[in-house]
């Protein structure tokens, strides 16, 4: 079990990351839940397209981190909370589960506070605090 507490840690970092499944007219919101779907999905080409730039290399190392577990999101739901110029503070409830060997291990989405960008009319997922 030792050998996979850095791949569980690793998972609850990226469940904070990613919590995009309630409904929103929230453009801010809805990018971060689509993220985060993205994410749960395994989608690479979805993650990397509702990512800015400078974050879409770590997106896919997050993508990277939950190939061996299965995983869903429960509960997803983000609103804006703040902008800042061009970024909006995005948070998040809910949870990724993440499923290895029949153990979940959950991710509270609540833990990160998602940056948005607008870019060429499209909100952008630019890391997280």
């Amino acid at each position: 079990m030792r050998k996979f507490a850095p791949i569980v840690l690793l998972m609850c970092i990226v469940v904070l990351l990613f919590s995009a499944c309630g409904k929103t007219t929230d453009p801010a919101a809805k990018a971060v839940e689509d993220y985060l779907t993205a994410l749960v999905n395994k989608d690479s080409n979805a993650l990397s397209s509702l990512s800015c730039a400078d974050w879409e290399s770590n997106a896919l190392l997050e993508l990277d981190s939950l190939q061996a577990v299965a995983t869903r999101l429960e509960n997803m739901a983000c609103t804006s909370a703040s902008a800042d110029g061009a970024t909006t503070q995005v948070n998040c409830q809910g949870k990724i589960l993440a499923t290895y060997n029949g153990e979940d291990q959950q991710l509270d989405l609540s833990a990160r506070t998602y940056q948005v960008v607008q870019q060429g009319g499209n909100y952008l997922v630019c890391g997280y605090k």
